[in-house]
């Protein structure tokens, strides 16, 4: 199934144009994520239409849990999205810092699900919407997909694997195709390695340099970048290493990219949980604006960062995190009246939803910001640790 599944990862005849595969977007050279630093990645027929957001990776989603408000559990198996959001609306918030991630685990915020705006629960249906989206791998619909999936060079493998009649049932073929897909994603283990410095340091058969020991630091120190209060890098009860998330979704207040076509329309912003990609949430108005944490693994690896691909280096986003509150004026533009457009992608009645108060948040306008350049540059060396294909000394 997983053999099969690869195939059909690298495969462009399953696009419009046949020359768009999964693994084009998702480049297994770029840790399975976007091979340039384009802000959003070209699809159709012709790869000319601009996709929306920056391609997130496929690296280290094994564990990824369901799509909830608050912890998925079985308590809360049978109670509706709406219902979930209904019962967190005044709850409580813990602060979240490095220092106490366990105490955050526990808040009724959004998290878990796979794509920025966390809408699909399975690889299998991750796999469905950049196949059928006309800004993507456009394969039009089920019908086209299965009929090529008839008349690709593993319809074989399908007689094999479902017989014969699989081939007549075409929800069921492409189904069973989106399946493989996922199969190859859980069992190759590219897609998890857990081979950086970082965990062969947490095994004791690595040192850290000193710039990474103070990134390190000050990484998970409240008073300087506070990454790991979102980034966590504790690894879990039962010893498995990190994943650098805490799976949750934030309002961070990004600018927005004028490089996106579709940011040309002033109306248009992109809402993330609240849409334009999911709708099943767009009444939660308490959420719009948030997008999911992704992993710092092999983070170090990409040039294109957040999820409208407004910024193209580590040293950028440290700098979004430090100024932001501090002096806006660094990150946002100027209106024409010389104001300076803050929080200028998300429209003003949602912009209370934006993360205001964990660290390195908070700090007011004109202060000190929370890290000095040396900071920013020994925490981006410790970034640089958690990329795979370390070759630990004998």
């Amino acid at each position: 199934m997983a053999q099969l599944g690869r195939l059909l990862f690298f495969d462009p005849g399953l696009s419009s144009s046949g020359r768009l595969a999964c693994a084009t977007c998702h480049n297994p050279q770029h840790a399975y994520g976007p091979p340039n630093a384009a802000p959003a990645m070209f699809g159709g027929p012709a790869l000319t239409r601009q996709g929306v957001r920056a391609v997130p990776s496929l690296m280290y989603l094994e564990r990824q849990p369901n799509f909830a408000i608050g912890p998925d559990n079985e308590e809360n198996e049978n109670v509706s999205l709406a219902q979930s959001a209904a019962a967190a609306q005044g709850a409580a918030r813990v602060q979240k810092t490095a220092l106490d991630t366990a105490a955050t685990d526990a808040n009724l915020v959004p998290q878990g699900g796979l794509f920025w705006d966390g809408r699909a629960d399975t690889l299998q249906q991750q796999a469905v919407f950049p196949l059928l989206n006309p800004l993507e791998m456009d394969g039009g619909s089920v019908a086209v997909i299965a009929a090529k999936l008839r008349q690709g060079p593993y319809r074989d493998r399908f007689v094999q694997l479902f017989g014969a009649t699989i081939l007549d049932a075409s929800q069921l073929l492409v189904a069973e195709a989106l399946s493989a897909i996922g199969r190859y994603e859980i069992e190759d283990a590219s897609f998890h390695p857990y081979t950086s410095k970082f965990d062969y340091w947490l095994e004791g058969r690595a040192r850290l340099r000193p710039a990474e020991v103070r990134g390190y630091v000050l990484y998970n120190d409240p008073s300087k970048a506070d990454c790991g209060g979102c980034h966590v890098d504790v690894p879990g009860p039962d010893g498995t290493p990190p994943l650098f998330t805490d799976h949750q979704f934030e309002a961070l207040g990004v600018p927005r990219n004028p490089a996106l076509a579709v940011n040309r329309d002033p109306a248009y912003y992109d809402l993330g949980i609240c849409g334009p990609y999911r709708a099943d949430m767009a009444k939660q108005t308490q959420y719009c604006g948030m997008f999911a944490t992704p992993t710092l693994r092999n983070v170090a690896t990409r040039r294109v960062f957040m999820h409208n691909g407004v910024y193209h280096s580590l040293q950028q986003v440290l700098d979004f995190y430090n100024f932001r509150d501090t002096a806006p004026q660094k990150i946002y533009p100027r209106r024409a009246d010389s104001t300076i457009a803050q929080f200028d992608d998300l429209p003003r009645h949602y912009r209370a939803n934006i993360d205001e108060t964990d660290p390195p948040f908070g700090r007011k306008l004109g202060a000190a910001p929370a890290m000095t350049p040396q900071d920013e540059a020994d925490i981006i060396a410790f970034v640089k640790t958690l990329t795979d294909g370390y070759r630990p000394r004998p």
